[in-house]
């Protein structure tokens, strides 16, 4: 079984269309666009490889919510927010901007042998976001 840093980006390699156009032999199989997510791929047959059903609101707003929620670990909950990575092992930095009303809070995480949040040179646990500013926020990660 995959562990957390795993399992999330598999489950998003699956599903990540440019993941289906990487050589132009795949994107032929694939046959839809690789910057729209598709809610299926045929398994069978002469069509095993092809994309259908873009353009499908319901998988675009799972995959978004499986990269920010699940991969980065951005989690809102009731204006606040927490930060729990679930990334590759081979990510060591990564950064993400976050825009909330007009604050903007500019987030880069680090893998590190701790797992800890400073936030403009404080350390938080969680943060309380607010609806205007500019915030710096470093995010330890094992």
């Amino acid at each position: 079984m995959l562990g957390c840093n795993e399992k999330a980006y598999d489950i998003y390699k699956k599903i990540n269309p440019i993941e289906h156009s990487l050589t132009i032999d795949m994107a032929d199989k694939y046959k839809v666009e690789p910057y729209v997510v598709e809610a299926d791929i045929c398994s069978e047959g002469n069509l095993a490889g092809r994309g259908g059903w873009t353009w499908y609101t319901g998988s675009s707003a799972l995959m978004y919510k499986l990269q920010v929620e699940y991969i980065f670990g951005i989690k809102v909950k009731q204006g606040v927010l927490s930060l729990s990575p679930c990334v590759p092992n081979e990510w060591k930095e990564f950064e993400v901007k976050l825009k909330y009303y007009d604050a903007e809070y500019n987030i880069k995480y680090v893998r590190a042998n701790k797992d800890e949040m400073i936030v403009d040179g404080k350390e938080e646990k969680e943060i309380q976001l607010q609806k205007s500013g500019k915030y710096h926020i470093t995010k330890y990660f094992k």
